[in-house]
């Protein structure tokens, strides 16, 4: 008999060409980056422009009251609702309702009556929490163990790309314009990708199909039942894995209002904005990679490289806050908009340029961060499904808030300070999550063939 020949041990270019097969994890990350870039990275750059592109942010933040309340419901009920249906239509049913966002927004750019929007908003939660859930699943299950940080970093990479190419969209379409609206043919452009996302969703295939380079399957995961996906979800609200990463899970999007409307809304100019999202967004393709580096390869033990991850991201993370404090300071809610242009000289246009910017690098490493540190805790798309729509409904819990409040007018300092505080309440619970839950690749690959010898034992005695 043949020996199985592991990863490692083959040759370049068997491994190169077995990489690029349709159902290798390498192939289904990066679908599923593509498909994310089509949608939500296109949401992304379209709430990047403060105000949904409109001058009046009250629809738009209406709207993202509405989605991230759903979203909170649905991308908790996402992981059940995943291994019930499977990736195909999860994804496909999560993907379709960007689409319709997009179009409401078009509307009020000629009717000016929010209720479409706050509607379309309420319904995209609902998808988006199909749509993150399952790209959760795929995303943490199918790398390999000690590849996990690299492959978050692809998919983020891959998607922020979205959020780069839609900024080029305002920026080109509105780049003579003095409106303080973007037009119709930017809204058109997003809906464009979007409902090619759509589309690509239904070339995901089932996690049973995906077959890792050493021959071995990504998951054991079967079609699940309503009952069991039920109780498996209540389970997760006493699960202290769980509580332990809730405030990192609120703080992750919570701070989008205050960086999107109070400041780039508010300090620079239309075409401006979606020159800054271009740049904002590629800021998370470069932190992506950086984090995702520091959490695979500094060092050979798996729980000191999320223990150093945590450490840098927090004290980064804090150098910029710090920064954004003194910038935050220069003004206030009730100050009339600086409208800086990127033509402007000198420290005025590059030093919030330059904070904004370093928003964009945080965001990506906190979330890949987070999103290691989930990968770290199982392997099955079952558990993963669940633990990930777990975090992207309190997520979107926390971000429903946030959109409120900016709605109600409170000041740019409390919000700044919340986010802040958020954030760095949230490093020692995961360095404390790191320290007890996650396990190192020696201790994991020991009790992954203890069970591999147990389920053949188990098999050997059902043929005897």
């Amino acid at each position: 008999m043949g020996s199985v020949v592991k990863d490692e041990e083959m040759s370049p270019p068997v491994k190169k060409l077995s990489s690029l097969r349709l159902n290798s994890p390498l192939a289904q990350v990066s679908l599923i980056g593509v498909v994310c870039f089509c949608c939500p990275g296109m949401f992304n750059a379209l709430s990047g422009m403060g105000g949904g592109g409109q001058i009046d942010s009250t629809a738009a933040n209406n709207a993202n009251t509405a989605l991230y309340t759903t979203f909170a419901v649905f991308g908790v009920l996402g992981g059940g609702i995943y291994n019930i249906l499977g990736p195909r239509a999860t994804l496909f049913a999560g993907c379709s309702t960007y689409v319709l966002y997009a179009g409401a927004f078009l509307y009020y750019n000629h009717y000016k009556h929010q209720t479409f929007a706050i509607i379309s908003g309420a319904i995209l939660g609902v998808g988006a929490g199909l749509l993150w859930a399952g790209q959760g699943a795929i995303m943490t299950s199918y790398p390999p163990t000690n590849r996990k940080g690299t492959y978050i970093s692809l998919f983020w990479t891959i998607f922020n790309l979205g959020g780069v190419m839609g900024g080029l969209i305002p920026f080109i379409l509105n780049y003579h314009r003095t409106a303080d609206s973007v037009n119709d043919g930017t809204y058109i452009g997003f809906m464009a990708f979007m409902s090619a996302g759509t589309l690509l969703s239904l070339v995901i295939l089932h996690p049973s199909k995906v077959i890792r380079n050493d021959g071995s399957g990504c998951t054991n995961i079967k079609y699940s039942s309503v009952a069991v996906e039920s109780a498996e979800i209540l389970k997760l609200f006493l699960n202290w894995k769980m509580l332990l990463m809730f405030p990192a899970a609120w703080a992750s999007n919570f701070f989008y209002s205050y960086q999107f409307n109070n400041v780039n809304k508010f300090l620079f100019n239309l075409r401006t904005r979606g020159l800054n999202n271009v740049f904002y967004w590629g800021a998370q393709m470069i932190g992506s990679v950086l984090i995702g580096y520091v959490m695979d390869f500094s060092f050979k033990s798996r729980r000191v490289r999320g223990l150093v991850g945590v450490g840098f991201v927090g004290v980064l993370g804090s150098v910029i806050w710090g920064g954004g404090l003194a910038n935050q300071l220069r003004y206030e809610r009730d100050d009339k908009p600086w409208d800086l242009d990127f033509k402007d000289s000198g420290s005025v246009f590059a030093g919030p340029f330059v904070l904004y910017f370093s928003y964009g690098l945080l965001d990506a490493m906190f979330q890949t961060m987070v999103y290691w540190v989930i990968g770290a805790l199982a392997n099955d798309s079952e558990t993963l499904s669940r633990y990930t729509g777990f975090y992207k409904g309190v997520q979107s819990a926390g971000a429903a808030i946030a959109w409120q409040l900016d709605t109600q007018k409170t000041s740019f300092l409390a919000q700044f300070i919340t986010n802040w505080s958020l954030t760095t309440i949230s490093y020692p619970l995961l360095a404390l999550l790191i320290l007890l839950a996650v396990k190192d690749d020696d201790d994991e690959d020991d009790e992954q063939s203890k069970q591999k010898k147990a389920d053949e034992s188990i098999s050997l005695s059902k043929v005897g």
